[in-house]
């Protein structure tokens, strides 16, 4: 519907919308999507219908023009760039910080400042532990997420290949590894909680005799609560138990604070391109602040319904009774700036940006929350957290802040009550990460690193410097070193210790605990305060390195360092040497390509955004849309310098297409891309992805993405 006259709607004028679709305050929005408002997030909230669209429609009438405008602006920073490389082709770097200021991609630092942010969760400001992403579509997994704030440390020790020795098969009790699981927890309690004398393996039963006794908590019922660096330690006592029976004091199991808190995304894991999946979406994430989403299924021959647990009561040391958090704290991840969704069109026929919806419909789903109406709460302090990703620079931040500030306005809300996570995944966001906290410094609880975004905009931006390395070599190139160092130490010289979160990314193997037991305890050794994890069963065994390591102590240390200078970020990854063998860059080619295909046939055809995916290697790996961006934008840089060729391009898709069809053969409902080339909508889509990656919106796979989807949703 493109009106002839949009003033008069908005006066209110009434026109006939699109099927399935109906006018609100000059608006024309998906029917599903209004139902949704006023049945669902409406009610209770005390907020009429005719005020939130006529709200809505104030967002889209003073925000749109601004978000074309800085979309905008990345277009003609990329082309002030693209054009310095053309102007100097054999510079062998990227364009230098002068230029960079000239043309005002680098922003003067701000003067020192400290973040003003407050009425934050502990789990955001005092504590340091792992954190959850999980697609708001999937209320299986969320429901799993949320109640992922204590996990068994015994269940993540024996059930995964975090110890030596093979793994158990079939269900009976392997004594040998119960063994080993069983001496691992108590090492582990001997380190963290240990005895003014002797070790948790002799001990029989009682009160534990801590060196530090402020170090127990209390019990809840026969099991014993301690602490170790804020978090909690529950001592399960069954003599019962076919465990508890042989332990001399009756331990059954170890379980841990885990998960503190969980990113419910609308973002990169997710497939929503339409109303439907919206409000699938939106309808999960109320349901989930509320606490009455319920998730049913089948295992075996019977069927389980999942709820979100209740929280339990512990009687301290003092005989007072205390209130035991169970679940985990939720946020929500919008969508970024970049995309439109046809599920609300404005009165010119154009379609409203994503974000814009996003920030309205997910803060009114939250103040559900606020507002006490559902079964269960989420924020003690009454706050919202919202994620925001793929911000460009200070502008695209304040933009938020003025958005969210609008929101407040909609909903009858104090001001900052919407708080803002900061992901630090762009480069020039990074490399104005002091500007940016600074322009959503009173709402700001949150910033976090993200290597594979960040390494797709690394390569897009400066595609035109020369060929990249290889992209394990990337990993170890000098930027990315500077890039999570600067993250932290900016986090800390903005203030953030103490108020907010300091984050770092995702482990994406879920099945080699191990390797994860071995090497992310650099998180917390780095400062940061929380870090991604794939699985409940992840957070459970990565919350022992918050035990191990003081986040507050390390910060100290840290806050005392030198900064890194931005010259070093800005260091591009280029390979001095491009003369790899015929089978390097055909090993490369066929890696980018089938993490590509193996992850688009989901999202496309299945409307799967973020799932265990095996790679090249048959490894499994957690995938979101991060991982087409930096592998689409590395076989683009290689295609421009004439590494590859289309013809290379085209052979690795029908190998690889091959392979990953038979890495599926067992799903019934998957559509086989060899053979079918001409018509395989996720074949053709991942051909457009990488031959058109160089004029793809900051590299963005979501345009191409979109529109496939929408075509194998339709036929």
């Amino acid at each position: 519907m493109t009106p002839a006259n949009p003033a008069r709607i908005d006066a209110g004028e009434t026109l006939a919308p699109r099927e399935d679709h109906v006018l609100r305050a000059g608006l024309e929005v998906a029917s599903e999507l209004a139902a949704f408002i006023e049945t669902e997030a409406l009610p209770g909230t005390d907020i009429a219908a005719a005020r939130f669209w006529q709200g809505l429609a104030s967002l889209a009438k003073d925000f749109t023009a601004r978000n074309r405008a800085l979309l905008q602006r990345r277009d003609s920073l990329q082309q002030a760039i693209d054009d310095w490389h053309r102007r100097n082709p054999h510079a062998g770097t990227g364009a230098p910080p002068a230029y960079l200021r000239a043309i005002g991609y680098l922003e003067a630092e701000p003067e020192p400042f400290s973040i003003g942010t407050a009425g934050v969760d502990d789990e955001i400001a005092a504590l340091a532990g792992p954190q959850l992403v999980v697609p708001a579509l999937n209320a299986r997994f969320l429901l799993n997420a949320i109640n992922a704030r204590w996990g068994s440390l015994y269940d993540g020790l024996y059930g995964t290949d975090a110890l030596d020795g093979a793994l158990p098969e079939g269900p009976a009790y392997d004594p040998d590894r119960g063994a080993k699981v069983i001496a691992w927890a108590k090492a582990f309690l001997d380190d963290t909680v240990p005895f003014a004398t002797g070790s948790w393996n002799d001990w029989a039963g009682g009160t534990p005799p801590l060196a530090d006794p402020d170090q127990y908590l209390g019990v809840i019922g026969d099991n014993i609560l301690l602490h170790n660096n804020g978090l909690k330690i529950e001592l399960v006592i069954d003599p019962q138990h076919d465990i508890g029976r042989t332990d001399p004091a009756h331990i059954a199991d170890v379980r841990l604070e885990s998960a503190l808190s969980t990113i419910v995304d609308l973002e990169d894991s997710v497939a929503a391109v339409d109303a439907e999946d919206k409000v699938a979406a939106y309808r999960n994430w109320l349901g989930a602040v509320r606490g009455d989403l319920v998730a049913s299924f089948d295992k075996g021959d019977r069927k389980v319904v999942r709820t979100a647990n209740p929280d339990r009561t512990y009687v301290d040391a003092a005989g007072e009774e205390c209130n035991l958090r169970t679940r985990s704290l939720l946020l929500v991840r919008n969508v970024g700036h970049l995309m439109t969704t046809p599920a609300v069109r404005l009165p010119d026929g154009s379609e409203m940006f994503e974000g814009l919806l996003d920030a309205a419909v997910t803060s009114l789903a939250a103040l559900h929350d606020l507002k006490g109406l559902g079964r269960l709460s989420n924020s003690s302090k009454g706050a919202i957290y919202i994620v925001k990703p793929k911000m460009h620079g200070p502008a695209d931040c304040a933009f938020a802040d003025d958005l969210f500030a609008a929101v407040e306005d909609i909903l009858g809300l104090p001001r900052h009550t919407i708080k803002i996570g900061v992901m630090d995944e762009e480069r020039r966001t990074s490399a104005n990460l002091a500007a940016c906290i600074r322009a959503v410094k009173d709402r700001v609880f949150f910033i976090n690193t993200g290597f594979l975004d960040r390494t797709g905009d690394e390569i897009h931006t400066s595609m035109r410097a020369g060929p990249m390395l290889r992209k394990a070599d990337i990993k170890c190139a000098e930027w990315i070193a500077a890039y999570e160092d600067r993250n932290v130490q900016i986090g800390l010289a903005c203030g953030l210790a103490g108020k907010a979160q300091i984050g770092k990314g995702m482990w994406a193997a879920p099945d080699a605990m191990r390797d994860m037991l071995a090497q992310k305890i650099g998180h917390p050794m780095s400062g940061a305060s929380t870090a991604w994890v794939p699985s409940p069963t992840a957070a459970t065994l990565h919350a022992t390195h918050y035990h191990r390591c003081k986040v507050s102590e390390r910060q100290r240390e840290r806050a005392t360092e030198p900064m890194v200078p931005v010259e070093k970020l800005l260091a591009v990854p280029l390979a001095d040497d491009a003369n790899w063998t015929q089978e390097e860059v055909a090993a490369e080619l066929d890696n980018n390509v089938q993490g590509i295909l193996g992850y688009m046939v989901r999202w496309i055809d299945a409307g799967v955004g973020c799932s265990k995916v095996p790679d090249i290697n048959d490894v499994g790996l957690m995938e979101d849309r991060a991982t087409l961006r930096i592998s689409s934008q590395h076989i683009a840089n290689w295609l421009h310098h004439g590494v590859v060729d289309r013809l290379m391009i085209d052979e690795a898709l029908h190998r690889m297409a091959a392979k990953v069809d038979a890495q599926n053969a067992g799903d019934p409902d998957y559509r086989p891309m060899a053979g079918n080339e001409r018509n395989s909508i996720a074949l053709n889509a991942a051909r457009e992805l990488i031959i058109t990656a160089t004029r793809q919106p900051s590299g963005y796979t979501e345009p191409v993405l979109h529109r496939a989807r929408a075509l194998a949703k339709a036929s």
